[in-house]
C-alpha cells in the first residue's frame, strides 16, 4: 500500500510559487497510482502530479493531493529500428539523454533545461527552436494514462486518436501520465555558432536566418541594439574544448549575478549591465562543437520571473520593435537579461501554441538576484498587451492573466478539449487554482 506523507512543501525551482498538499505521494507503480486516485474519489480530493518543478507558475500547485513521478523514471524500451524509446513518465530528460546516447540516440529537439519529467514537459508544451521542427510533444508517438476513473488508456494516432491529440499537451488535466513513446533521431555532433548584428537588421534579413540555420535563435538585449544570433547544426567536426567556454560563462554569470543585484538599488545601470554583459559572452567566442544535448541546453543560474508567448511569425518583427519603443519611452522600466526569440513548427495539437500555425516564441524574464525580488508587472502587462495585439498564445508553464475567455478565442481546438477533459474528469479530480482559471 503506497502511503502519503503529510508536512511536505512544494516549491517551484524559480522559488516564486508553491503550495503545501495535504498528503504528498510518490508512487512507484501504475498500481500505486490507481490506489492514490481510489483514495481521493474516496475522499473528495483533488490530485496534482509534479515532475521537476522548473514551471514558473502555479501550474504545479495544490493544497490537496499531491503525485511526485520522480520514482517511476525508468526506460522500459529502447527500439533502435524505429529510433523510439519508451520510458516511464518520472524520468528526467537529462537522465534520458544519457542513456540515449549509449544507445546511439538523441531527442531530435530540446528545451533550454533538461532537470524536467518527460510528462511534464510534454505538458506544458516546452519548446526550443527549429522552424523545421515542433515543441517537444510533436516527438511523442504514443502515451498511456490513467482516468479519474482509474482506468488505463492507450493512446497514439491509430488508437484514441481524438485523445492522442489532446493529451501531447495535457496540462494534467486528462489523468495521471504512466508511459511516453518517444522519437529519436540518430545521435549525432552538433556545431553552435554566434554572430551579432543590430536588431533591425536582423529582424529585416529573419527569412534568411531561419534557412540558414536548422536551429536558429536570437538574443536581443533591452537598451541597446545588440542581438546575438547563434546557430545550432549537425556537424562532422571533433568536439572543441569545454573549459574555458565554462569558466567565461560561470565568472560572467556571477559577476552578472552581483551587478544585477546592485541595479536593484541604482535602476539606471541596468542598460550598461546589459552592454557589459552582452560583450562578456556573446562577442569572444564564436563556435562550440558538442553532442546535441549539451549544445540545447542552457545552464540557468538564478532564480527570475519568465513570460513567453508564441506569435504568427510574420508578426515578429512588429511585435519586437513595439516592444523595444515602449522601453525607450518607459525609462522607469528596466529589463534584465536578454529576450530570448525561438521559432516552432506547426502542428495539429489541441492546445499547442503552434496550434496550425509556424510561431515565433518570445521569451522575456527579469532576474531576482540572490533571490531578491525586483519590479516586473508593468514589464509583464505591456508585454502581454502587445503578444495578444499580435495573436499571441502563452506558454502553459509560464504565468499569464489569461482567462477561458482568452483561449476560446485563441484556440480553434479549445473546446474540444474541454469536452474530452470533462469526459475523462467530469468531478474535476485533476484541477487546482490554475487550470480553474483556464477552463471555467
Amino acid at each position: 500500500m503506497v502511503l502519503g506523507h503529510s508536512g511536505f512543501r512544494f516549491q517551484n525551482w524559480a522559488q516564486t510559487y508553491g503550495s503545501q498538499p495535504e498528503l504528498y505521494f510518490q508512487p512507484t507503480s501504475a498500481e500505486e497510482v490507481k490506489e492514490i486516485l481510489d483514495l481521493a474519489r474516496q475522499r473528495s480530493k483533488r490530485v496534482k502530479v509534479v515532475g521537476g518543478g522548473h514551471s514558473p507558475s502555479d501550474i504545479a500547485c495544490t493544497d490537496d493531493f499531491m503525485i511526485d513521478m520522480n520514482k517511476m523514471n525508468k526506460i522500459l524500451k529502447v527500439d533502435k529500428e524505429k529510433k523510439q524509446v519508451t520510458v516511464e513518465a518520472g524520468i528526467l530528460i537529462v537522465d534520458l539523454n544519457e542513456e540515449l546516447t549509449k544507445c546511439g540516440l538523441a531527442l531530435s529537439n530540446l528545451g533550454a533545461v533538461s532537470e524536467v519529467a518527460a510528462a511534464g514537459v510534454i505538458g506544458t508544451g516546452t519548446h526550443n527552436t527549429g522552424i523545421q521542427h515542433g515543441i517537444l510533444s510533436t516527438q511523442v508517438v504514443a502515451l498511456t494514462m490513467m482516468t479519474a476513473a482509474g482506468e488505463m488508456l492507450e493512446c497514439s494516432e491509430s488508437s484514441n486518436a481524438d485523445l492522442f491529440q489532446a493529451a501531447r499537451l495535457h496540462l494534467g488535466s486528462l489523468g495521471v501520465i504512466l508511459t511516453v513513446t518517444i522519437q529519436c533521431v540518430s545521435h549525432s555532433t552538433f556545431r553552435r555558432s554566434s554572430s551579432h548584428q543590430p536588431l533591425k537588421e536582423v529582424l529585416d534579413n529573419l527569412d534568411t536566418h531561419l534557412k540558414s540555420s536548422e536551429y536558429f535563435r536570437f538574443l536581443w538585449f533591452p537598451h541597446t541594439e545588440n542581438v546575438s544570433i547563434l546557430y545550432h547544426d549537425p556537424t562532422d567536426k571533433p568536439l572543441s574544448s569545454n573549459a574555458n567556454w565554462f569558466w567565461d560563462y560561470a565568472i560572467g554569470y556571477y559577476l552578472l549575478e552581483f551587478l544585477l543585484w546592485i541595479s536593484t538599488f541604482l535602476p539606471r545601470l541596468v542598460p550598461w549591465i546589459n552592454k557589459f554583459f552582452f560583450w562578456v559572452l556573446y562577442t569572444g567566442r564564436t563556435e562550440r562543437v558538442d553532442i546535441s544535448h549539451k549544445v540545447f541546453n542552457f545552464e540557468c543560474r538564478f532564480r527570475q520571473h519568465v513570460q513567453d508567448w508564441a506569435i504568427p511569425i510574420d508578426k515578429t518583427k512588429e511585435a519586437l520593435l513595439e516592444l523595444k519603443a515602449w522601453l525607450e519611452k518607459t525609462p522607469n522600466v528596466v529589463a534584465h537579461f536578454p529576450v530570448e526569440v525561438r521559432f516552432a513548427q506547426a502542428d495539429n495539437i489541441l492546445l499547442s501554441p503552434c496550434f496550425h500555425r509556424d510561431s515565433c516564441y518570445i521569451n522575456i524574464l527579469m532576474h531576482r538576484p540572490y533571490g531578491k525580488d525586483v519590479p516586473f508587472q508593468e514589464y509583464w502587462l505591456q508585454y502581454e498587451g502587445i503578444m495578444k495585439k499580435a495573436g499571441g498564445r502563452p506558454h502553459w508553464a509560464k504565468a499569464h492573466t489569461c482567462t477561458r475567455k482568452d483561449f476560446e478565442v485563441m484556440y480553434p481546438g479549445f473546446q474540444k478539449f474541454c469536452f474530452i477533459r470533462e469526459n475523462l474528469d467530469p468531478t474535476g479530480m485533476f484541477l487546482n487554482p490554475y487550470l480553474e482559471k483556464v477552463f471555467y
